[in-house]
């Protein structure tokens, strides 16, 4: 950055970052991951002209739902290892078959033995006294494809994290994956359901319908109101790393109606369809988390107080595909987001889904801050229609929201973040891939990760050159405006060519079907001298130091957090 004193900056303040990565399937997941790969100074060139590496390591909070669950469940749990790492693996990241028959359409024998294993293992958890539906066969094969150990550790946790060296050592930010609740009796998820999150310290939710967390070590546990029915008995286990992702993305329970996309035929076709029909008879598109960690817990204003059960379903549900839920709460006191959106939302006139984002995801934020029931002090900038995005391209090039705090609030200690919107483009590849999707060759696995890259770098800053000062202007903006202080005139133009400055076109617009913007051998890692926004996001990277717990008040046994704003300077 020019013009600007990092030094004198952070010897008085720290920025917090957050990172939102959307839902959308292994579109969401593949793009996600070359964004976090241009993200992470761990990858080669990263740091170089037009590069943006060290942003992971800068940021506090990095959160993901539904495939976006996936990207940060197959990064922090395998010991918080890299992008080049995973696309390496060989037995991880292998899509080139769907998931429904990993072993191709050929191998009757071998697809028999891997839905054998999928059943003994849910059957597992079902003779240990849980209840059990799709969602936990959807999660074990998942595991599969995102967990490095055999059969996708069965034994491993989400709670593991917090006890790992890269943990420990502040070496990743907090990693938060959203689901929403379903309340009994529902069939429509609504913006105001219940979010909840899972960190490596804590389950539960922010929103007033709860305002508790708990251990996440001992879900599973039976409980009254925080308190084990059995004195001094818990359970270790529940939270297994392949369930808290597939819970995140319980959308895709309903496999039955993507055979399809398979290419099984004939009597392995028959074989899986007759297995999926057996095992989704009722239920298919919740996660049961029973006993409920929140029985008897604020029976007032808790839907899920009542009953045993605690049933989930994918984040995305409510709307708000991108996980900005829980990085927008007050007590976190978050300066800026950068939310990545890989979303499905445009629709051509003649019906068919184009697959790309409109932001809409933000617009239910937005709504949901300002008119929800759900509003618990949050804060939300200002963001147009959907319309308005597509017609006035705010979804195809990064778009700063709430570049003026002013305009949302006058008080300076409750600035909401700036959100950094960035949505899926056409940079080197077409990476509006259908949802459905779920088989991916490597060189198309790797071609949707480099396009993701490149969405992220702006193709190495070749759209702009400022980009990845832009970005540090973004990072140290809230706290500039907190302090009254001028931007640089670097920063000053970064903002009049990225933020939303409050013109709308509500007009229908027109098909959106964009075209590749750049071709690959224009963009992609580079070497060279590091780049004007790596001053800024080097000095801040490895800040995270939060590995203690929570600092809420707990009940008996150190089991329930009901937490309150006064007394919840961090949450995890």
């Amino acid at each position: 950055m020019v013009d600007f004193d990092v030094g004198a900056f952070m010897s008085s303040y720290s920025p917090t970052i957050g990172i939102a990565f959307s839902g959308g399937g292994y579109r969401a997941m593949l793009s996600g991951a070359g964004e976090f790969k241009a993200m992470d100074s761990r990858t080669p060139g990263s740091t170089a002209v037009g590069g943006i590496g060290g942003l992971v390591q800068s940021a506090k909070y990095i959160a993901g739902l539904s495939g976006g669950s996936w990207l940060l469940g197959s990064v922090v749990i395998n010991n918080f290892t890299t992008i080049d790492r995973l696309q390496a693996a060989g037995n991880v990241w292998d899509f080139a078959n769907s998931i429904l028959a990993p072993e191709g359409a050929l191998h009757i024998v071998d697809t028999t033995l891997y839905y054998n294993d999928l059943n003994q293992e849910v059957n597992d958890k079902e003779h240990a006294g849980f209840d059990v539906s799709l969602t936990d066969y959807w999660s074990r094969a998942l595991s599969r494809q995102f967990v490095n150990y055999t059969n996708g550790g069965p034994g491993i946790t989400f709670s593991s994290i917090a006890k790992s060296d890269q943990y420990k050592n502040a070496e990743m930010p907090f990693p938060i994956i959203v689901a929403d609740a379903r309340n009994p009796g529902e069939v429509i998820i609504s913006s105001n359901a219940t979010v909840y999150e899972f960190n490596p310290l804590e389950f539960g939710s922010f929103d007033p319908t709860l305002y508790a967390f708990t251990p996440i070590e001992f879900i599973g546990s039976n409980v009254t109101n925080g308190v084990p029915d059995e004195s001094g008995v818990c359970t270790r286990g529940f939270d297994n790393a392949g369930f808290v992702m597939g819970t995140s993305s319980s959308l895709f329970n309903i496999l039955i109606t993507k055979l399809d996309s398979t290419g099984l035929t004939g009597v392995l076709r028959k074989l899986v369809e007759a297995t999926l029909e057996a095992i989704s008879a009722a239920d298919n598109d919740i996660a049961d988390y029973a006993p409920n960690p929140f029985f008897g817990v604020n029976p007032d204003i808790n839907p899920s107080a009542k009953t045993r059960d605690l049933t989930l379903v994918d984040g995305g549900l409510d709307g708000q595909n991108i996980p900005l839920h829980p990085l927008i709460q007050p007590a976190r006191g978050v300066d800026v987001i950068f939310a990545m959106d890989n979303s499905a939302d445009t629709v051509r006139k003649n019906g068919q889904l184009s697959n790309w984002p409109n932001g809409t995801a933000l617009v239910a934020t937005y709504e949901r801050a300002i008119k929800g029931s759900q509003n618990n002090g949050t804060l939300f900038p200002s963001v147009p229609d959907v319309n308005t995005f597509i017609n006035l391209g705010l979804n195809n090039r990064p778009t700063f929201f709430g570049c003026d705090a002013r305009n949302i609030t006058s008080d300076t200690n409750k600035f909401p973040p700036l959100i950094v919107y960035i949505p899926n483009s056409p940079y080197t590849f077409n990476s509006n891939i259908s949802t459905n999707e779920m088989a991916y060759s490597a060189s198309k696995r790797d071609l949707m990760i480099e396009n993701g890259y490149n969405i992220a770098t702006r193709a190495n800053a070749s759209f702009d050159q400022n980009w990845p000062a832009c970005v540090g202007c973004a990072i140290v903006h809230r706290e500039q405006e907190r302090k009254g202080q001028t931007q640089t005139a670097q920063c000053q133009k970064c903002f009049k060519d990225y933020c939303w400055d409050g013109t709308r076109n509500s007009a229908v617009p027109n098909d959106y079907d964009p075209k590749a913007l750049v071709s690959a051998k224009s963009a992609g890692t580079k070497n060279g001298v590091k780049s004007w926004g790596t001053a800024i996001i080097g000095v801040l990277s490895g800040l995270f130091d939060e590995t203690g717990t929570s600092g809420c008040e707990y009940s008996s046994c150190l089991f329930l957090a009901i937490c309150f704003s006064s007394k919840r300077a961090f949450l995890s």
